[in-house]
């Protein structure tokens, strides 16, 4: 009765009121579709750096405000969290307890015990959390996922490659670049990841900088993951192959090939399929916006965004086997 009155309220208002936690590359972007959204108002931005939250403010017409609780108490019926990855338990407990739905950006939290707070508070709040793992929103991402709907996938392979980042980061390639990916394996097969084989090296950074990862899903499929920031240009693939088709796509140039009716000799039929030319944040956000309204489980659930978080740790910690299945990536409630 909680959820469906607070979802209810936001959803009956003319304008969803957002506002955005954290003024970096992200945010800036969250921030500028937020304000040309319809039925969106974007309230304000919260960022320590003053002159860059008033910068950003000033360019589209809302407030600037020094931290989230400023933030949250502008009246924001939603907010998006693109602050640094440590400080998302913290701040999202917090907009929760103020009955805030939210966007968390990927990876959920630092750790899968974090993230699993976090979307308990969420359930038991009522409020909608999603997760943005904006890679899914890629027109080229969802022309693949439309190719191989109702097909027997045998195995999916992802590159994504370019060079070091000028940012100074915390987290390696797995966690930066990786987990968008294995997010995608999880979406493309509907299967949670049980087998992890990774190999990893640091060659510039003190964090890993090249992964090569190996994965086994519950229905049987193989994936793998080829990812490094040593590679002097970016580089977005996907190839899927099923039991009648094969399927590549380029993340960056959108396009996408389908290749199929293959014959004994050899032969077989290619065609270019269809892609939108949507922008995947906007496309995000409006997935946001209309599970607030819609009462409905968003696009990219918090659980969706753990059981992706683990799939990573796991790879980063060496293990073979994923141990957590199913049943075991049900949230538990914090004490």
């Amino acid at each position: 009765m909680m959820e469906e009155q607070k979802r209810g309220n936001a959803g009956s208002k003319s304008h969803v009121r957002i506002g955005v936690i954290g003024a970096g590359i992200m945010g800036q972007n969250h921030a500028r579709v937020l304000a040309e959204l319809p039925n969106v108002e974007l309230v304000g931005i919260a960022d320590p750096n003053r002159p860059l939250a008033m910068k950003v403010a000033k360019a589209l017409g809302c407030e600037a405000v020094a931290d989230h609780k400023s933030l949250i108490e502008l009246d924001v019926d939603a907010v998006i969290i693109a602050a640094p990855t440590h400080l998302h338990h913290q701040v999202a407990l917090e907009a929760i307890a103020s009955g805030k739905h939210l966007l968390v950006e990927k990876p959920i939290a630092t750790t899968v015990e974090e993230g699993r707070t976090i979307v308990g508070a969420a359930r038991r709040a009522g409020v909608t959390l999603m997760i943005g793992h904006v890679e899914r929103f890629n027109p080229a991402v969802e022309a693949i996922k439309k190719a191989i709907k109702g097909e027997n996938i045998l195995s999916v392979a992802i590159t994504r490659v370019g060079p070091f980042p000028p940012r100074m980061s915390n987290v390696g390639v797995v966690i930066d670049l990786a987990v968008h990916d294995i997010d995608l394996i999880r979406w493309f097969t509907e299967s949670e990841i049980v087998e992890v084989q990774p190999q990893l090296s640091s060659v510039r950074a003190t964090r890993e900088d090249i992964a090569l990862l190996q994965f086994r899903t519950a229905n049987g499929v193989l994936a793998n993951i080829n990812t490094n920031w040593l590679t002097p240009f970016k580089a977005r693939t996907v190839h899927v192959a099923t039991e009648h088709k094969y399927v590549i796509g380029d993340l960056i140039t959108r396009q996408v090939t389908e290749c199929s009716g293959f014959k004994e000799d050899g032969s077989y039929s290619m065609k270019h399929l269809s892609v939108s030319h949507a922008e995947p944040l906007r496309s995000e956000l409006i997935a946001f916006v209309t599970a607030i309204r819609s009462g409905d489980a968003p696009a990219v659930t918090g659980e969706e965004g753990v059981a992706s978080l683990e799939v990573a740790i796991q790879c980063l910690s060496g293990t073979e086997t994923v141990t957590t299945r199913k049943a075991a990536l049900r949230v538990v409630d914090s004490k």
